[in-house]
């Protein structure tokens, strides 16, 4: 009875790998060529995280300028030319347009509802109607003047102190920070970049987010291997960072709801998105959960232009 009882869990544990292998054998896909993976994980043993870049260039050279890769279960096509790149990006562009669903970027991103990681079509229109119309127009752009122009001041009343004192000016210190002002100003209503607590948990939760945004879930490439992310402590590590950013969005946004708050003369991002969300002009019903997610894009454009 303990016998056969080991049998079938044994049976049960390798079914998976013997349904892929089973897969794999009979649905030939007309591929371009690529070296030669193994069973399961496929090419992920021969590409290295610190040197991806230089791995792929040796694989351009054998295996040409378009090339294919099995990372798992994922069939991944590599393009390293500029022809091929103005095939896949321009001329065939609809169907490259989609972004692998990966599942940090979908757990931060509320499921890829809002612009990066949202999967081509109707919706995907939808939203990036919102940002083209009402976010990131010239005009919205234009409102913010009067902030950038307040900054900028301040900027150049600062670099004035420092040379009446002959004190050694940080530029690229003081820039950094302008931009962060601008950037938060405009889309939080305030800046983080004052000293203090608040200042170092607002950039050690963005650091994060970029962290657990590149970083390798096995499960992404191999179905049944969450328990191995789990106990390498990503899971955990990831479920934290989303519930820190979660709770930053859901106060800014409160305190935005507040009746007793005092309206600046400007409308800052969350102003513009709650005025939408009570009109009801789109297709689906846009939640606060939606932006949530338009800010997590926001805190990405935030972090490629002060770190990138």
């Amino acid at each position: 009875m303990v016998l056969s009882s080991l049998s079938l869990v044994l049976i049960l544990s390798f079914l998976p790998l013997l349904l892929l292998f089973f897969f794999h054998k009979h649905n030939p896909i007309n591929l371009p060529p690529g070296p030669k993976g193994l069973p399961i994980i496929g090419n992920l043993h021969q590409l290295n995280s610190s040197s991806l870049y230089l791995d792929l260039w040796k694989l351009s050279k054998k295996y040409g300028p378009l090339f294919s890769l099995k990372l798992g279960h994922r069939t991944v096509l590599v393009v390293s030319s500029p022809k091929m790149a103005k095939e896949t990006l321009k001329d065939h562009d609809v169907e490259f347009s989609d972004r692998p669903s990966l599942f940090s970027q979908q757990k931060l991103s509320y499921n890829g509802i809002e612009l990066i990681f949202s999967c081509y079509g109707d919706y995907w229109k939808e939203i990036r109607k919102i940002c083209v119309v009402h976010i990131f127009s010239a005009r919205r752009v234009s409102s913010f003047s009067s902030i950038r122009h307040y900054e900028v001041r301040r900027l150049i009343q600062k670099i004035s102190k420092h040379a009446d004192s002959s004190k050694v000016t940080n530029l690229n210190e003081l820039l950094m920070s302008v931009t962060s002002t601008l950037i938060c100003r405009a889309a939080f209503g305030r800046s983080y970049e004052e000293e203090g607590v608040e200042r170092s948990r607002f950039h050690g939760m963005l650091n994060e987010l970029q962290a657990m945004m590149g970083s390798f879930f096995l499960s992404d490439y191999i179905h049944f291997t969450g328990w191995i992310d789990s106990l390498r402590g990503l899971t955990s590590r990831l479920e934290k960072n989303y519930k820190e950013l979660d709770a930053f969005y859901k106060k800014v946004i409160d305190d935005h709801l507040d009746p007793q708050r005092h309206k600046p003369q400007e409308e800052n991002i969350i102003d513009v998105l709650l005025h939408l969300k009570k009109q009801r002009w789109f297709s689906f019903h846009l939640t606060l959960d939606h932006i949530k997610a338009l800010l997590m894009v926001i805190l990405q454009f935030y972090f490629i232009y002060l770190y990138i």
